[in-house]
């Protein structure tokens, strides 16, 4: 029973964390110090199963964007989309290959916290001198798949505030649009990372060693949590700005780092 209340707490956490760009690696990473070491396929699960609940919200525009293919602002959406997830491909797999992998302290989560919150402090004053854009462009669709490199190397980062902010530094400086297609092309992203460590599990012959059921309560009690968590995300990006979750980073990031 203390087991199960420990894999609830944690897709309690993944599932209001994923999408607000606090990092829910790095708050999965330290509730593990006091909930108990997962594996990484549990780890990867529960994000796949935040971003599930993207699905379920954005399913009439991924709808639309495939069943109307032809259209060619469907078309040109898709092919951005496809650049992001592929850039994103590439860097893990180059990063996988160097053997760079998330550490499993505290000290690096809390200082990439604080640079993290420092970022979306000028992220946030070079937006509010520019025009609200919300064109998709290609240098947008790189920089995104570039932040979703960068946050899965480093823990603390966030990916969704790895990807809003490269959006909005690369031209589309409209919250909501930026948000939408961060959210998106994450969809790809963490299906085809859990892809592979199942199948990373298997090829090790360690499938028999993973629990299933506490894979799956995580998985449930994470969408659930970060559907509630996104439509209030959405609903609070349309007339506010980022900075409350930097400050919230800046007290995490100085607290971890006074107990460490």
């Amino acid at each position: 029973m203390e087991t199960l209340l420990q894999v609830i707490l944690l897709g309690i956490i993944e599932g209001v964390t994923e999408f607000l760009p606090i990092s829910s690696t790095g708050h999965l990473l330290i509730a593990q110090h006091w909930l108990g070491r997962r594996s990484d396929l549990f780890t990867v699960a529960i994000q796949a199963g935040a971003i599930l609940a993207v699905v379920v919200i954005y399913w009439r525009r991924l709808w639309d964007m495939t069943a109307h293919v032809a259209q060619a602002e469907n078309r040109d959406y898709l092919y951005k989309l496809m650049v992001s997830f592929l850039i994103t491909v590439a860097g893990g797999f180059i990063a996988k290959q160097m053997g760079l992998e998330l550490p499993e302290t505290v000290a690096p989560v809390a200082w990439a916290l604080i640079l993290g919150g420092l970022a979306i402090f000028a992220v946030e004053a070079y937006a509010g001198r520019q025009p609200d854009r919300d064109t998709l462009t290609w240098k947008v669709a790189f920089w995104v798949g570039i932040g979703q490199i960068i946050a899965a190397v480093f823990p603390g980062t966030s990916r969704s505030a790895a990807t809003i902010f490269a959006a909005m530094l690369a031209g589309m400086t409209s919250r909501p649009a930026a948000a939408e297609f961060a959210f998106i092309v994450g969809i790809p992203t963490m299906f085809a990372a859990t892809a592979y460590e199942a199948y990373d599990l298997y090829a090790d012959g360690h499938v028999g060693d993973e629990n299933w059921t506490e894979l799956a309560v995580g998985f449930v009690v994470s969408a659930v949590v970060a559907f509630i968590a996104v439509k209030w995300l959405l609903r609070y990006i349309q007339t506010h700005r980022f900075t409350p979750f930097a400050w919230y980073r800046l007290i995490l990031g100085a607290a971890l780092l006074a107990l460490v």
